[in-house]
């Protein structure tokens, strides 16, 4: 069987998966990334391996999210890919005719529209935790719960409870207001998940058109409040795809088969030994010219493998250039 693997690998979370050439997911992981990239993509590496099926054999790599060039690099990828194009290939592969995407992790959220299948706008937060799945996490925890029974809880609220979201530190005060107040601890949860979706429009809701079909996609779809709110500000029906905290990966995955079946060369994929290498990587500051990038490069067994990162391509054309 030949197969494809996608890897997305963020600032939280890294998500492995095996697409066949039909499209179809025949193996995935999702694990915290913890602050190791580099360890979770060799551990996340070795578990597919063990769910690679019988006889099976991929035939393709591709990486994608925050540290793709990094996962790219050690796994061998045929193909590097930036999150938008992957989650929206993703989501148009389980929804043909999805017109927006909604899509939330750990520390960045995202709003993809389509038109005619293709990317017409896009918009990232990055940089505001209050629109993002640490933002409830933190919040869960301040309020005694565990972020996976969160959505439940948040869904036995009435709505009638207005948390102020812009600010971690305004939420949490609002949060201890509100509970003085006598409200309850289900309203409360409620509020918090109609703030982040408030905040989420208020970054990257503005000059955009929100059509449906819409679909929610990230780990934080898995929190059912979050949906509801959703629903609840767009008045339309949010989908959930199957796979959706690993439609990034899978996105990569039916991205890479589509390139090799029309360039079936060889893959570059480095196997699956490379899960027992040693590797390590840092960083420097480039004194080429007055941009002073700050080049990323990776080492296995104390020896420079790549460098990226840079706005022109020094260090690129040489692998094993020394700073």
């Amino acid at each position: 069987m030949d197969v494809y693997l996608g890897v997305d690998v963020g600032s939280v979370t890294a998500k492995f998966a095996l697409v066949t050439g039909g499209g179809d997911v025949v193996a995935y992981n999702y694990v915290r990334t913890q602050g190791r990239p580099i360890a979770v993509i060799q551990e996340g590496l070795a578990e597919i391996r063990a769910r690679l099926p019988a006889h099976g054999e991929i035939r393709g790599v591709c990486t994608t999210g925050s540290a793709r060039y990094l996962a790219g690099v050690i796994l061998g990828a045929d193909l590097v890919k930036n999150e938008i194009t992957t989650q929206a290939v993703g989501a148009a592969h389980y929804v043909p005719d999805v017109r927006t995407i909604i899509e939330i992790g750990g520390q960045d959220s995202k709003l993809i529209l389509l038109r005619d299948g293709m990317v017409s706008d896009f918009a990232m937060n990055t940089i505001c935790a209050a629109g993002t799945g640490s933002f409830l996490e933190q919040q869960a925890a301040r309020l005694g719960l565990g972020i996976e029974g969160f959505g439940a809880c948040a869904l036995r609220g009435n709505g009638s409870v207005r948390i102020e979201g812009r600010c971690s530190v305004f939420a949490e005060s609002d949060m201890i207001h509100r509970q003085q107040m006598g409200c309850t601890l289900e309203d409360v949860a409620y509020g918090l998940c109609r703030a982040l979706v408030r905040n989420y429009f208020a970054d990257m809701g503005p000059g955009r058109e929100i059509e449906p079909p819409v679909v929610f996609q990230g780990g934080v779809a898995f929190n059912e409040g979050i949906v509801r709110a959703f629903e609840e500000s767009l008045q339309t029906e949010v989908i959930v795809p199957l796979y959706h905290e690993a439609m990034g990966a899978i996105g990569a995955a039916l991205l890479v088969c589509e390139q090799m079946s029309r360039h079936p060369e060889s893959t570059a994929f480095a196997g699956f030994g490379v899960s027992e290498l040693s590797y390590r990587s840092s960083s420097f500051e480039c004194e080429a010219c007055t941009d002073r990038c700050e080049v990323a490069r990776l080492f296995q067994d104390e020896k420079v493998v790549a460098h990226w990162g840079g706005r022109c391509d020094l260090w690129e054309v040489d692998a094993s250039a020394q700073a």
